[in-house]
């Protein structure tokens, strides 16, 4: 694992624990040599990962609209900017230039690109290591509510397993290096469509 996505909000909260992380999950993403893979955006817990990626001597490459770009929230002191004409065509090249993702404490659109890389994991998509960054419990709601999924059977375990969990941006990137995935039978085949 080389390059590592991080979903996170473009808002840095109520709590100051959370840029306090952020600050934390870029230095320690530089200081293992990991690429930042992000959204390109200068603000809130988004601009605080990248410009500690940056000042701790890492790589960060962001991936924007143009009508985000547009309103001057572009990060520009980026390794690389990539600026894409909509959201999809964004999510798509983060998860090609990710070889890992983590969701930090975010709104709706970190909530959206976390779930699309574990359902393009169900499929079978990809293999890659997928966690959240779970700061001060800001997913235990959410961990809560996948483990309910699966205990009534609409979520595989094995598939709400491979969502790692970690409060430490030290300890979750070992949790990723470590991560195994795992080979499932699709949900429909042929024989029980």
């Amino acid at each position: 694992m080389k390059s590592v996505a991080v979903y996170c909000g473009a808002s840095a909260g109520t709590n100051e624990v959370y840029t306090q992380q952020a600050l934390a999950m870029g230095q320690a993403l530089a200081e293992r040599g990991f690429t930042l893979i992000y959204g390109g955006g200068r603000v809130g817990l988004m601009g605080a990962v990248a410009d500690s990626v940056m000042q701790h001597g890492g790589k960060a490459i962001g991936v924007i609209p143009d009508f985000l770009a547009d309103k001057e929230l572009a990060h520009t002191g980026l390794t690389e900017l990539h600026i894409v004409k909509s959201m999809h065509e964004r999510k798509l090249l983060m998860a090609e230039l990710a070889e890992g993702f983590v969701a930090m404490p975010g709104g709706y659109g970190t909530l959206e690109e976390l779930f699309e890389v574990l359902t393009w994991g169900q499929l079978g998509l990809h293999r890659k290591p997928i966690g959240v960054l779970n700061v001060e419990g800001y997913y235990d709601h959410l961990l809560r509510a996948l483990d309910h999924m699966a205990d009534e059977g609409l979520l595989r375990r094995e598939n709400r397993n491979q969502l790692l969990s970690n409060p430490n941006p030290h300890g979750m990137l070992d949790d990723m290096l470590a991560y195994q995935p795992i080979a499932l039978e699709k949900w429909l085949t042929p024989r029980t469509t």
